[in-house]
């Protein structure tokens, strides 16, 4: 079965470094609160707030090690008002057969504020 575990995390600028080490402790964190292989993964799709165009998040993602051969995608989240600033998301697509409910989705930085209530 596949399931998506969402994530997402801020930056204090629209940096490429920053944009790429917070990515990949986005991606770390999901990886290992889930126990993901990423021989399990189907897909990742990266998104950022319009703000951030300093880097691309997926480089994160396919330079991870052992992700090289994951699909990655990257896109703009949608430009409304009064949305969080600065928000890198990611969703991964992985084969699990861990019941939905216990999915573990990750929210870090500023990003806690856009789930509270799946923030653990």
């Amino acid at each position: 079965m596949i399931r998506g575990i969402r994530g997402a995390i801020t930056v204090t600028e629209n940096d490429a470094a920053l944009v790429l080490a917070e990515t990949t402790k986005l991606l770390q964190a999901i990886i290992e609160t889930n126990h993901i292989d990423a021989a399990d993964v189907a897909s990742v799709i990266a998104t950022t707030t319009p703000d951030i165009t300093a880097a691309f998040p997926a480089k994160a993602v396919r330079t991870y090690e052992g992700w090289d051969y994951v699909p990655v995608m990257c896109m703009h989240e949608m430009n409304v008002e009064g949305a969080l600033p600065l928000c890198i998301r990611l969703m991964v697509h992985v084969e699990t057969t861990v019941a939905q409910q216990e999915i573990q989705h990750i929210y870090l930085n500023e990003a806690v504020k856009l789930r509270p209530d799946l923030v653990k």
